[in-house]
C-alpha cells in the first residue's frame, strides 16, 4: 500500500525515465566468457571445514581463499563436496571476475541465529563479472529464534534473512543454484544506496537565483544558503545523484551547478527522486524551491546504484518465508527458467516480488525480464510487479491455486505480459500493462486500468472481470472464454466504460456468463455468446453492441437476455437466438432504460416472445427481422409491450417506436402487441412494419401507419 502523500509523486514520475546514464545491452547477450580451469579450494590450507562445524573459521577461510584467488588471477573456484556452515555474524563476500562453482552435493548452511537481518552470500557495490554456479544455499528457517530484535525500533518480523544478496553489483550470473529455507528471501537483488547529506530548514534562506547563477531577492522562493559540495566519493565514481525523502517541500525545483572556482555552469529544472547527471566540471550546486518559507523543510541527498546487467537462471528458490526472489533496485535483469515454490511464513509470500519501495524512499526497478519460470504452491502470490518501469513477463507457468499468479500494482509502469499460463491462479492488474496471448483456467482475471490492453487471451472455466477506473482505461480484443458448467465463469463488466472487440464466450457457466453494473458507455463489437446458461440467462451491461450474437443453450426454459440496468443500450446488426424450450428470448425491464435495437435478427426456436419490453424510459425497435417458425399456438406476442397481468397498472413503457421491421411466424400470433401497455400509456409509433402470418394487436391511441399484414 502507498503511504499518504506518495500518490502525487507517483503520478508525476510513473512514466519518467529516471536514469539518465546509458543502459547497457542484455547481460546474457554481452557476457560470453571463455571456459576457464576451475581451482579447487584447499580446505586444509584455509582452515575450512566441510562437516558443518566451525562456522566462523570456515567463513573466514572461504573469504580469504576468494580474495587470494582474485588477486592471483584465478577466475573460477570450487569447494569439495560437503556441508559448510556460514557464520551467523558474517557472510561470504564475493570478489569480481570470479565463477564460484559448486557441485549438487555442496551445501552452504547459514548458522542458526536470532537475527532479523542476515545474508549468506554477498555480492556488493563495485563487484562485477561474477557467476554463482550450482550448489545449495540453505537458511535457518526451521531452527531460527524469532523472539529477538536487532534493535528496539525494528519490526520484529525476521523477514530479512537472505540467501544471496546483490547490492549494486554488475554483470552477475546465478545459474543452477538452490536457495531454500531462509527467513526472508532466497535471493535479493537490490541497489547500493549512499545518503550523502541532509538539507533542512537551516540550510535555506529566502530568495532565488538569476539566469547568471547569482543570488537575488525573491520573496516567493527559497534557496540553499551556501553552495553544496559534490565532492563525495560516490559522486566521483557514479556521476549522478538525487534528492529524496522530502518534507514540506514541493516535488519540483531548480538546480544550479558551479565549477570549483564558483563559476556558474548551468541551470536545470528537476524533480524529487529523479537522477541528475552531474555536469562535466561541476563541483558545487544550489537548489531553489518555489515556495516562500523553509519552515519544516527537509530533504536528503542520495546516490543509488542498482544491481545491473545480471541473469538468474536454471535455479530453484523454495520454502523461504517471504520470497523466492526480491527485485528491489535493479536495471536490466533477467530471471529465466527457474522453479519458485512453497514460499510461506511472512508477507507477501511471493515467488518473485519486483518491489524497491521507490515511493517510500526506496529503490527504482527498470527493465526486468521474467521468462519461462515455474511458480507453484506459494502462499499468496507468484509474481508481484509492485514498483518500477519496464517488465517483460513471458512464457511463465503460474500454478499457485487460488492465489494471485500476477499482481500489477499502481506504482508499476510499462508491463508486457506475453504467452503465460495461469493454472488456477489469479491476475490482478491495476494499470499500465499489455497482456498478449495468455491463457487461464479455473480462476479469475481482474483488470482496473487505466492503460490496460488485453489481446488474444483464452480462459477456460474462469472469470474475466473489468472494474474500469477511467473511461476506456481497459481495452480487450480477441478474448475467448470456454465454460463447462464447472463453476461461475464468464465476463463481468463494472466501473467506467471499457472496450471489447472480437470476444467469444462459449458454453454454460453455473450462473450467468455475462453480468455487470457498469453505468453505461462500454463498447462491444463482435461479441459472440454461444450456448449460455438457459436457466439464468445473461445480464448485459449498458453499452453499444454491434455485430453481436447471443445464442441460448437448448437445455432449459427460463434463461433470457436480460437488459435490466438503467442507462443507454444500443444494439445494431445483432442476432438473438432462443432455445426451443425457452419461455423468453430478450427481456427489457428498467424504468430508466433507454433501449435501441436496429438492423438485428431474432430467431425464436420455440414458443416464446422475441422481446418483452416490461419497463423502459425509451424503446426504439427499427429495421429488425423476427423469425418465429416453431410456435405451437397463436397466443404468443412476439414484440410485446408490458404483460397482460399488469394491464390495469400504470404504464411502465414511457416511449416506444417500432418501425420498419419484418416479422414472420408459422401461426397468426401477435407480431406486435401494445394492447396490454397499462393505464395512461402514451402514443406509441408503429409504422412501416411487414408481418407475415403474424398480426397486429395495438391499443387505440397508437400511431399506426403503413404497416402490412400478409
Amino acid at each position: 500500500m502507498l503511504k499518504p502523500g506518495t500518490m502525487a509523486l507517483l503520478l508525476i514520475l510513473c512514466s519518467a525515465v529516471l536514469y539518465e546514464q546509458p543502459v547497457s545491452a542484455k547481460a546474457e547477450d554481452v557476457r560470453k566468457s571463455a571456459v576457464q580451469p576451475v581451482h579447487s579450494i584447499d580446505l586444509a590450507r584455509w582452515g575450512i571445514r566441510n562437516d558443518g562445524t566451525q562456522p566462523a573459521q570456515t567463513t573466514k577461510g572461504i573469504n580469504d581463499a576468494l580474495a587470494w584467488a582474485g588477486k592471483a588471477g584465478i577466475t573460477a573456484v570450487s569447494l569439495p563436496p560437503g556441508k559448510y556452515t556460514i557464520d551467523k555474524n558474517s557472510r561470504i563476500n564475493m570478489v569480481s571476475n570470479m565463477t564460484f562453482q559448486l557441485a549438487p552435493d555442496v551445501i552452504l548452511q547459514k548458522e542458526p541465529n536470532d537475527k532479523e537481518r542476515y545474508d549468506l552470500m554477498y555480492i556488493g557495490y563495485g563487484v562485477h563479472d561474477v557467476t554463482l554456479l550450482g550448489g545449495t544455499y540453505q537458511g535457518d528457517k526451521d531452527m531460527h529464534d524469532y523472539s529477538k530484535k536487532d534493535h528496539p525500533d525494528s519490526k520484529g518480523t525476521h523477514e530479512g534473512g537472505y540467501g544471496i544478496l546483490l547490492e549494486g553489483a554488475e554483470r552477475v550470473t546465478i545459474d543452477g543454484v538452490k536457495a531454500v529455507n531462509f527467513t526472508g528471501d532466497g535471493l535479493m537483488l537490490s541497489a547500493h544506496g549512499t545518503n550523502t547529506g541532509v538539507l533542512d530548514a537551516q540550510s535555506f534562506v529566502r530568495g532565488g537565483i538569476d539566469s547568471k547563477g547569482k543570488p537575488i531577492r525573491d520573496l516567493k522562493k527559497i534557496r540553499t544558503k551556501s553552495m553544496q559540495p559534490l565532492s563525495h566519493e560516490i559522486f566521483q565514481k557514479e556521476g549522478y545523484f538525487e534528492l529524496a525523502n522530502f518534507q514540506k517541500l514541493p516535488l519540483n525545483f531548480d538546480i544550479y551547478f558551479y565549477d570549483s572556482n564558483g563559476g556558474f555552469l548551468e541551470k536545470r529544472s528537476a524533480k524529487m527522486r529523479e537522477n541528475m547527471v552531474i555536469p562535466q566540471g561541476a563541483a558545487f550546486y544550489h537548489v531553489v524551491f518555489h515556495q516562500p518559507s523553509a519552515a519544516g523543510a527537509y530533504v536528503q541527498v542520495w546516490n543509488r546504484v542498482p544491481t545491473s546487467d545480471s541473469v538468474v537462471r536454471n535455479s530453484e528458490f523454495a520454502f523461504n518465508r517471504r520470497q523466492g526472489i526480491t527485485v528491489g533496485g535493479t536495471r536490466n535483469v533477467t530471471i529465466m527458467d527457474n522453479n519458485l515454490h512453497d514460499m510461506k511464513g511472512t508477507a507477501p509470500q511471493s515467488g518473485i516480488d519486483v518491489e524497491g519501495g521507490f515511493f517510500e524512499n526506496g529503490n527504482w526497478n527498470s527493465d526486468v525480464t521474467i521468462k519461462r519460470n515455474r511458480f507453484y504452491n506459494n502462499a499468496s502470490y507468484d509474481l508481484i510487479l509492485y514498483d518500477g518501469q519496464g517488465a517483460h513477463v513471458e512464457e511463465n507457468y503460474f500454478g499457485s491455486t487460488n492465489k494471485i499468479g500476477l499482481a500489477v500494482s499502481a506504482p508499476f509502469a510499462d508491463a508486457v505480459i506475453v504467452n503465460n499460463h495461469f493454472d488456477g491462479s489469479k491476475i490482478v492488474a491495476v494499470n499500465d500493462a499489455v497482456f498478449t496471448g495468455n491463457k487461464m483456467n479455473d480462476s479469475i482475471a481482474s483488470f482496473q486500468g487505466p492503460n490496460i490492453q488485453v489481446n488474444g487471451m483464452t480462459l477456460t472455466d474462469a472469470v474475466f472481470r473489468v472494474d474500469g477506473k477511467e473511461k476506456f482505461g481497459v481495452k480487450v480484443s480477441e478474448l475467448t472464454i470456454y465454460n463447462n458448467k464447472k463453476r461461475e465463469s464468464g465476463l463481468i463488466v463494472n466501473g467506467m466504460p471499457s472496450e471489447f472487440r472480437d470476444v467469444k464466450i462459449i458454453g454454460e457457466s453455473t450462473l450467468r456468463v455475462i453480468t455487470g453494473n457498469a453505468p453505461g458507455g462500454s463498447v462491444f463489437h463482435n461479441l459472440q455468446v454461444l450456448g449460455y446458461n438457459s436457466t439464468y440467462g445473461l445480464s448485459l451491461p449498458p453499452g453499444t453492441y454491434t455485430d453481436c450474437r447471443f445464442e441460448n443453450a437448448d437445455t432449459g426454459t427460463l434463461g433470457a437476455v436480460f437488459i435490466n440496468t438503467a442507462g443507454k443500450y444500443v444494439f445494431n446488426n445483432c442476432t438473438f437466438v432462443s432455445a426451443s424450450m425457452a419461455t423468453n428470448n430478450v427481456i427489457a425491464d428498467h424504468k430508466d432504460l433507454d433501449l435501441s435495437i436496429k438492423n438485428s435478427t431474432f430467431e425464436v426456436q420455440g414458443t416464446a416472445p422475441a422481446i418483452r419490453v416490461q419497463a423502459v424510459k425509451k424503446f426504439v425497435f427499427e429495421n429488425n427481422l423476427v423469425n418465429a417458425f416453431y410456435l405451437d399456438n397463436s397466443d404468443i406476442e412476439l414484440v410485446k409491450i408490458n404483460d397482460y397481468s399488469k394491464r390495469q397498472l400504470k404504464a411502465p413503457v414511457r416511449s416506444a417506436a417500432i418501425r420498419g421491421n419484418t416479422i414472420r411466424s408459422n401461426r397468426p400470433a401477435a407480431g406486435i402487441s401494445t394492447i396490454n401497455a397499462g393505464i395512461g400509456a402514451p402514443v406509441y409509433t408503429v409504422e412501416d412494419n411487414t408481418l407475415h402470418t403474424a398480426k397486429l394487436a395495438l391499443k387505440p391511441n397508437d400511431k399506426s401507419q403503413n404497416n402490412q399484414v400478409e
